[in-house]
Formats: structure tokens, sequence, C-alpha cells
């Protein structure tokens, strides 16, 4: 949520950081709308003036014993709380239309996210890790998980799941869903005990309100999976994890909180038909690893790469090659003013592909809930939050498969992965 006050005070440098957006003007409108709601609210202020006024008055009248002076008063009265009910009802819908408008726009980006109109504008920032040079042809993830064979059916079934849930949902088995159980339990290990997470077992099922919180709605509801209650199913954990400081006051001295969380996840997808239809890349349902930070403001640029930092090193003890990018103005997500996203690769399709996106909202998702920190000198602040993949497990599964392939199909578990899979070397 924005900040009218700060619309009202310099609407020109809202509408130059939408403009960074591709939007078109907004401050205007907004501005228009709020102009409806104050003078609804003056008329009001005057109503209720005049009633009080003329209320006193009628006492008066009636000692002095002029019943007519008291009758038109009461008619007085009468008139005022008949302005002071329409504008009541007039300031409700007004302000209902500029919160409704102010909650689909998207966040201001950064000064220092770089320019640009789409995912071609993006920036590419480092690489690390030489992909892998193959004597043989390599396969797809896919192509690969079905020819694994657990005992009754491929340790990679889609048909299984398509016959139970449609399309885009899986069935691990066997050694694959122990290598899917191993890989979050090495992303949470090395974020508890090497970056100072606290580990969260968070509601997968939340209100509108959550949604509302984090940006999910009202903009994205149909990205969203809606139970027949009030609950919408997580299309992240950076939902709940950040709603745990919801409608709060954080003392100072707790902030940074950091917290992390492995659980489901479910997406409609509804804007990527057509896309990655084959295989686990773009799924209904998966499985994440999410980091939240809760800071102070000026904390909140130092902690943003201190948090890309964290989701690499998963990468780098799996010894997966990948690149980091920032996403330019017109690429970035609705709640972000600057991203950063780790792209691994795959080398079916000879490229890197997303695997984590790590933003800061600044005081963007902290307004909409209401979470604030106790300032030192003035009065309470506005935390900022911080969000990030660390990582996909589904998709990093998928680029073990790729990348740890042998020529007979069977598949090399990365070191890091071996305790974890009970000493297992090879995924056969």
């Amino acid at each position: 949520m924005h900040d009218i006050k700060a619309i009202r005070q310099n609407p020109d440098a809202y509408d130059k950081a939408w403009a960074r957006r591709g939007l078109e003007s907004q401050a205007q409108i907004i501005l228009d709308k709020d102009s409806l709601v104050r003078q609804a609210l003056k008329v009001q202020q005057e109503a209720e003036a005049a009633r009080n006024k003329a209320s006193k008055m009628i006492g008066a009248a009636m000692g002095r014993g002029d019943k007519d002076e008291a009758e038109r008063l009461k008619t007085e009265v009468a008139g005022a709380k008949n302005v002071i009910a329409m504008m009541s009802e007039q300031i409700s819908s007004e302000k209902a239309v500029l919160t409704n408008l102010l909650a689909g726009l998207p966040n201001l980006p950064a000064d220092s996210a770089p320019d640009g109109a789409d995912e071609d504008e993006n920036v590419d920032l480092r690489t690390w890790g030489e992909p892998r040079k193959f004597n043989f042809e390599p396969k797809a993830h896919d192509d690969l998980g079905l020819a694994l064979q657990a005992p009754n059916a491929p340790m990679m079934d889609f048909e299984t799941a398509a016959k139970m849930s449609g399309s885009r949902f899986v069935v691990l088995s066997g050694k694959l869903a122990r290598l899917d159980r191993a890989l979050a339990a090495l992303m949470l290990d090395i974020q508890t005990e090497e970056h100072g997470y606290t580990e969260v077992v968070p509601p997968v099922l939340v209100r509108a309100n959550a949604l509302y919180g984090t940006g999910q709605l009202p903009k994205f509801e149909e990205d969203m999976f809606k139970t027949t209650g009030d609950h919408y199913m997580i299309s992240t954990s950076e939902i709940s994890l950040t709603n745990t400081v919801r409608e709060s006051i954080i003392d100072a001295e707790k902030l940074p909180l950091r917290l992390t969380a492995h659980t489901p996840c479910f997406r409609s997808e509804a804007g990527s038909a057509g896309r990655d239809t084959k295989g686990m890349i773009r799924q209904h349902q998966f499985n994440k690893v999410e980091l939240v930070s809760i800071v102070k403001p000026e904390d909140s640029e130092a902690e943003h790469a201190r948090m890309i930092g964290c989701a690499e090193v998963v990468l780098k003890r799996l010894e997966l090659p990948y690149k980091v990018i920032e996403l330019c103005t017109g690429d970035l997500g609705f709640g972000a003013r600057k991203t950063y996203d780790i792209e691994v690769w795959l080398p079916s399709q000879d490229c890197y592909r997303e695997i984590s996106s790590v933003s800061n909202c600044g005081d963007f998702q902290a307004r909409r809930m209401n979470a604030r920190y106790k300032h030192a000198e003035k009065d309470n602040r506005f935390v900022h939050t911080l969000n990030g993949s660390g990582l996909a497990v589904g998709r990093t599964l998928v680029a073990v498969l790729e990348n740890y392939q042998n020529a007979d199909g069977s598949i090399t578990v990365p070191k890091a992965l071996v305790p974890y899979m009970g000493g297992v070397e090879v995924v056969n």
C-alpha cells in the first residue's frame, strides 16, 4: 500500500517511479479520488458541527418557552443528521475506491534498479562454475526420471499423477523421493546452521488478509487456489512467514528477524498457458525452502546482498553452475523494489533457468500489514521486508538430475547430499 500523504506531497516523484515500470500517470487519478473523500469529510464535519450547535440551542429555546425556535432547531438537527449519514456512506464508498486503486499499484522501484522494458533488458551480474561437457547427448530431467524405476512405477511418474490430479503434477518415489527430501534438508541445514535463519513450520492455508498483506491480493487472485471456505493455499511460504509480524510493533533490538520454511506451494499458473508443460519446471504443486528477513530500513540494502549470497551457497555446495542477474524495472514483481534472480544451468535446454528470486520489498508489504518497530527517537516506523527462494526444491532436483547424469541413465549423487542419502552415491 502506498502512503497517500506522500503522494499528495510529491505526486511527480510517484509518477516518474511508476513510469519506470511502464505505467501511465497514476498520481492525478489518485489525488482526484482522494479529493472526493476529503470534500465529503469536510461536509460531514460541517454538518456535525451544525448538529452539535443546534442541539445545544434546543434546550435554551425550550427554557425561554420559544417552542417555534425549538422546533426549527430540531428540524435543523434532523437535516444535519441526514447529511452526516449521506456523507458517511459516500466517504465509505469513495475510500473503498481509493483503497482498491492504491492496493492495485505496484511498489516503486529502487533508484538503483536498472531501467528496462522487460526480461530482455535484465542485467547479468556474475556467473559461477563451468557447465559440464558431456561425451554423450544429455537427456532432459523428465526422460531421466521416467527411465529410473522404483518397484512399481517410474521414480518420476507424471501419468499416475495425471490420473488423480490432472496436468502439471508428479509423483516421485524411491530414491528420487529421497533425493528430493535430501535437498530440502541440506537447504534448511545451511540456512539455519550457517546463516542464522530460524526454521518455521507455518500454515499453508491462509485467509485473504494475509495475501493482501504480501501483495498477492487483490491483483493476482487468479493465480491462487481457493478452498470452498475462506482460505487460500499459499503460492509461497513468503506469505506465511512475512505475516508473522503483521499488526505488530517489534522491539528494535530483535531485528533483524530471519525466518526459513520448507513447505508445499500451490500455483494455478494462470498466466503460463503453453509454457513448460512438460516435466517438473512449472507445476501446480511444488516444494520450496523460503527465506524471509524483517529488518530496519537502513539495513535492508545490505540484507538483500546477504540473502542472495545465502541462496548461492546452496548451489555452490551442490556444485551446480549458475548465474546471478538483476531484474530491470519492467520485469520487477509487483511487491518488489529491487530483485536478484539466480538461474541454474540445465544441459538439456542449453541455457540457464530461474531457480531463485530474492527481492527487497522495502516498506511496501509492511504498510499493508501494519508491521512496525519501536524507534528509539521517533514514532514507530514500518519495517522493511525481504524474501527469496533458498531454493525451489523441485527445480534444484531437475538441475541435479541433468547436471549429474551418466551415459547409462544413472545419476551421481552430489557429494554434499551423500550423507543425507544414507550413503547412497548413485541413483539407478
